[in-house]
């Protein structure tokens, strides 16, 4: 069983349907809320201490950690030794690329966790985090404001591959014509 245990989670990093990988992680024993977006990520070897929320993005390579693997140190004094921990995550909340989430690890509603963070511990709602350590760097409505007053932004979800691309190319064209 232990063995066809360690084949679903492979299974769930390379399978590109997103209601599949979904349906496996449930039966795997994580909780997963609606409207919930998975990328090809690392579940751990204990998923079932595992929640999400409602309408939650896991970008890739993002790692859940549910034990610490650093007893190792204390293994021929204390051979049994483990330490486990959940993983929560509230709703509205994106988990950037390469994100770690350590053991006891709680994070609230409408958070943005930036990518490469390393992240323990409880995180506020309306939180951006950033860093290693992660760290509230500011709340999720400054970047918002941040994000609707950038010269970057585009409206572009729904848009043809070819049209969007002409729009993109376009636009760093003429901005690298009058960078020069």
């Amino acid at each position: 069983m232990k063995y066809l245990y360690k084949i679903a989670l492979r299974f769930v990093r390379i399978f590109p349907v997103n209601s599949f990988r979904i349906w496996l992680l449930r039966k795997l024993g994580v909780k997963i809320g609606d409207r919930c977006r998975l990328f090809r990520a690392d579940w751990g070897t204990e998923p079932y201490l595992i929640e999400l929320g409602d309408h939650v993005v896991v970008s890739n390579n993002v790692r859940f950690l549910t034990h610490d693997g650093a007893v190792w140190v204390f293994r021929d004094e204390h051979p049994g030794l483990d330490v486990f921990g959940t993983i929560r995550i509230g709703n509205n909340v994106c988990l950037g690329f390469n994100t770690v989430l350590l053991p006891n690890t709680e994070i609230g509603d409408n958070c943005i966790i930036a990518a490469g963070s390393v992240v323990k511990g409880k995180i506020p709602e309306n939180s951006v985090v950033m860093g290693n350590p992660g760290k509230v760097v500011m709340s999720t409505d400054m970047q918002k404001r941040l994000v609707l007053m950038s010269r970057f932004k585009f409206t572009s979800k729904g848009m043809s591959f070819q049209r969007k691309k002409k729009m993109l190319l376009d636009f760093f064209e003429q901005r690298g014509k009058k960078d020069h």
